[in-house]
């Protein structure tokens, strides 16, 4: 019998009570990711109880500060192994989710974990923010861009407010210590139409980690410069 007393209990902190199916998914993800990492590397976290924590309810945490409307439009930036898009995507049914992820066979992943728990309105596409936020289909089109991948704030800002419709929101999921990440992306996210409107500290429940989640407003559009290609938001930050 498969141990699922971290995952539900730490679910239910964050007032989420997980369906019977909710738990098979997470399950049969966690099967997939295990089988699926030993092939190619999607995550160092190998343990049941790490990945329940670290990976799933830490994905989860976002749900906290209730800006997911019904049915909203999400793309998660540098999902990597899914993270926080399918797990948000087994606890909310009705959001429509894109899961980008520059590599393909992370995408090949994605793909079997999509199918293999029936998963509707979420796909997985390959490419680079940079690139797939000038294309007028994903630009300015989504209420919640997500990323808890590792970029600083002001390169991560840069990535993923193009794809944020003016009203909608950026989550930037971070570690504890983002006070003087926030104070180098201020001037950035200003000029990419963006405003810092939230920060709030969670401790994972069944855990000690603490985590932070940087909410930034979208309150005027883009300019059509920006995000700049060839690296520049990594090598060269607003």
């Amino acid at each position: 019998m498969v141990n699922v007393n971290t995952l539900v209990k730490g679910a239910k902190t964050l007032n989420i009570d997980l369906t019977d199916r909710q738990i098979e998914e997470f399950i049969l993800y966690k099967n997939i990711l295990k089988d699926w990492n030993q092939k190619i590397n999607i995550t160092s976290i190998t343990d049941d109880e790490e990945i329940d924590i670290k990976h799933f309810i830490d994905s989860l945490t976002p749900l906290k500060v209730k800006l997911f409307k019904k049915g909203a439009k999400v793309i998660d930036i540098g999902t990597g192994g899914g993270f926080p898009g399918i797990p948000l995507k087994i606890v909310r049914k009705d959001l429509n989710i894109v899961l980008l992820d520059s590599l393909n066979k992370r995408i090949r992943f994605l793909d079997e974990v999509i199918s293999q728990l029936n998963l509707k309105n979420i796909i997985a596409v390959h490419g680079r923010a940079e690139e797939l936020s000038r294309n007028k289909k994903h630009r300015e089109k989504y209420d919640i861009a997500i990323s808890r991948a590792v970029a600083s704030l002001n390169t991560l800002s840069e990535y993923s407010l193009p794809f944020v419709k003016v009203g909608g929101y950026f989550i930037s999921m971070k570690g504890p210590d983002f006070t003087e990440e926030l104070e180098e992306a201020e001037k950035g996210i200003k000029i990419l139409g963006g405003r810092i409107k939230d920060t709030e500290l969670i401790t994972l429940p069944e855990s000690d980690i603490t985590h932070s989640l940087i909410i930034i407003e979208k309150i005027k559009e883009t300019p059509t410069k920006y995000p700049r290609g060839g690296g520049k938001p990594k090598k060269n930050p607003l």
